[in-house]
């Protein structure tokens, strides 16, 4: 009995959920390095503490270590719920009041992220991960059997 191929089956899936990994990873990654390092002219560690308190080492630790889980591919779910828990605080602390367009300082760069790292959550990392090559086993491709309980 031949098995319905799945979404796994298809390496356009797992090349298109790499392209959405890299893209989201290096962004939070490049941000994350700015809040943490002062890298590229961002403010660093100590700045981010005075200016938001714990929550701003919070911030700059899950953007830089969120960002290189979803490059590798280590813990790719927790980097992108992590990264849209930090993208809908960001939107309720400091965009929302802004309307919706970046050009006014708004939401919709947090918004266009979030859409970016939802397929990472929802469907996973694909094949092309780390997480893939040293994690659990895959499902077999074997029907399962189904018990009917009848009355």
């Amino acid at each position: 009995m031949a098995v319905a191929p799945t979404y796994r089956d298809r390496p356009a899936v797992d090349w298109a959920l790499l392209s959405v990994r890299l893209a989201a990873g290096i962004i939070f990654a490049a941000h994350g390095a700015q809040k943490m390092f002062g890298a590229f002219g961002g403010p660093g560690l100590a700045a981010m503490g005075e200016r938001m308190g714990p929550i701003g080492y919070l911030v700059a630790i899950g953007e830089f270590f969120g960002g290189l889980g979803l490059i590798i591919g280590i813990l790719p779910r927790f980097s992108a719920a992590s990264l849209i828990v930090i993208m809908i605080g960001a939107i309720a602390m400091v965009h929302g009041q802004h309307g919706f367009f970046l050009s006014e300082e708004g939401f919709e760069y947090n918004f266009a992220l979030i859409g970016l790292l939802a397929p990472t959550l929802i469907a996973g990392p694909g094949r092309l991960s780390l997480s893939e090559v040293i994690g659990r086993p895959r499902p077999t491709e074997e029907p399962h059997a189904t018990l009917v309980a009848g009355g």
